[in-house]
């Protein structure tokens, strides 16, 4: 999808669909002055008939409106005039998208001068509108019959503006790029497990490392995992007949003596549970196991995209999870790479496995800040739902960044403690730690993350727990390509700074 920006006001404006606001109380934005007075009274009448509110995505296809020059002119609300807020604004520019998705438009404009924010620019605005019609234009035909492939017509969104195109322009970058890196990681999150392995998601990382000198991929397989004391990964994959891969990917955009900063997601491109086997209803779902992973695949996509100036390690722990005679069996006991021993209580609560090896592995980088992204509990959608990641860390700065990276995208989290209380909950009578709490389902995300938390004492970390923020189960099933615009944000905001 193509993004261009037109510094003109609407009423001369050719295109399949023209994109106006409008506000509570039948009131339409200041960009509708320059109609004809024609043009207005048929605007003004469809408001008047109480045909559209004008409350946040609220919209309304007019076909022929008199005197326009514009094919099909759609009407989006955004609440009352001078109160927007950053959800409102969001609930708008989705509306938008999929009222322009559901007409045969090739082409649509989108008069930007209205749409104001108190604390917001007009590259914010711009950059959530690239995001957001990405988002709704965005198909899944890879695997379906060419008779069967649903197409839309949109290939091209103009914003218009008469006041500020310089930050127009740099919202389109930006935006595209995260847009780009949601694509990708939803694509990656929705291909078939069949498909979709460990070995697949190393070929992934060696294409982009060809596509950009700035990257480097290092492929390392069970052998040199095994040569590394990485117990606790391998055994998670022992059940699969496809190998376990743990996957360094190296963006070198900095200085070489800039600390990087690294993201490390979770790639279980499989969940049956293993021994612990997991209930038949809704398993396919667990193919989306390694939406963290996707993630930072799609990060990665963002920020090469972007050419950032600095230093990033994207590290994917790649594993299928599948019960047979080799399995992992609860009561095992496994050695992690960072010698720390780990009793295995549930073969289900996989991730932490594969992640603490892959934790204690990114030491050798000297992170600047290490953030770990993983489907990790399903006690995380108990709490939370699907409106936000959880959070979890051992440094504040981190928090601060990543909060303040939340705000500013609407990809939002909420933090979770870490206290000395629920680490006791990780105690084992046969080895340094168990896989799972000894309380039960009792702060079944925070005894996750305090897990993790015992290989990460040598840097600033955070965990995400996207459980319920990655994917959509349900009618509407698939990929969401978050927490892309969070992970990307924060890392524009360590250039930055």
């Amino acid at each position: 999808m193509d993004f261009k920006i037109k510094k003109a006001t609407p009423e001369k404006t050719k295109t399949d669909a023209l994109v106006l606001p409008v506000f509570e109380g039948n009131v339409l934005g200041s960009c509708c002055d320059h109609f004809s007075d024609a043009t207005k009274k048929a605007l003004n009448a469809v408001m008047a008939n109480g045909d559209i509110k004008g409350k946040p995505g609220d919209s309304l296809v007019l076909t022929a409106v008199a005197d326009s020059v514009a094919k099909r002119i759609i009407l989006i609300g955004l609440g009352k005039a001078g109160e927007q807020t950053e959800s409102a604004v969001r609930k708008a520019f989705s509306a938008a998208a999929n009222a322009v998705n559901g007409t045969s438009a090739k082409d649509a404009v989108l008069a930007l001068d209205d749409i104001q924010l108190e604390n917001r620019d007009t590259q914010w605005l711009t950059r959530q509108a690239v995001e957001l019609f990405a988002y709704a234009n965005y198909t899944f035909n890879a695997f379906k019959s060419k008779d069967n492939h649903k197409q839309l017509a949109l290939k091209k969104l103009t914003f218009l503006t008469t006041v500020d195109s310089k930050g127009v322009e740099s919202g389109i970058k930006s935006g595209a790029a995260i847009a780009n890196g949601m694509c990708y990681t939803r694509d990656l999150g929705n291909t078939p497990p069949n498909i979709c392995n460990p070995t697949y998601l190393a070929q992934e990382a060696k294409k982009l490392a060809r596509e950009c000198k700035a990257l480097t991929t290092t492929v390392l397989d069970e052998k040199a995992m095994k040569a590394l004391g990485m117990g606790a990964l391998l055994s998670v994959g022992n059940g699969s007949d496809t190998p376990s891969r743990l996957i360094v990917m190296e963006y070198k955009g900095g200085p070489k003596n800039q600390s990087p900063h690294v993201l490390v997601g979770k790639g279980i491109t499989f969940d049956t549970g293993g021994i612990s086997l997991k209930p038949a209803p809704d398993m396919d779902a667990m193919k989306w196991d390694m939406c963290g992973a996707a993630s930072v695949f799609g990060t990665m996509r963002a920020v090469i995209d972007m050419a950032l100036p600095m230093n990033v390690v994207g590290v994917v722990a790649a594993a299928e999870n599948m019960p047979s005679g080799k399995a992992s069996r609860p009561g095992d006991i496994v050695t992690t790479m960072s010698g720390q021993t780990v009793e295995i209580l549930n073969t289900d609560a996989e991730g932490r496995l594969v992640l603490c090896d892959a934790l204690t592995y990114v030491e050798r980088f000297k992170p600047a800040s290490v953030v770990d992204i993983a489907t990790l509990t399903g006690a995380i959608i108990v709490a939370l739902g699907p409106f936000a990641s959880g959070l979890m860390s051992n440094s504040e700065e981190v928090v601060e960044n990543l909060q303040a990276a939340a705000d500013y995208t609407q990809d939002k989290v909420w933090r979770l403690p870490l206290w000395d209380e629920y680490q006791a909950l990780l105690d084992s009578p046969f080895a340094d730690i168990g896989n799972i709490g000894n309380a039960g389902p009792k702060a079944g995300s925070i005894t996750a993350a305090c897990f993790l938390s015992r290989f990460t004492k040598a840097y600033p970390w955070a965990h995400l727990d996207v459980a319920g923020s990655a994917f959509n189960g349900g009618a509407n099933k698939g990929a969401t390509g978050r927490p892309v615009p969070l992970l990307t944000e924060y890392l524009l905001r360590q250039v930055k700074a």
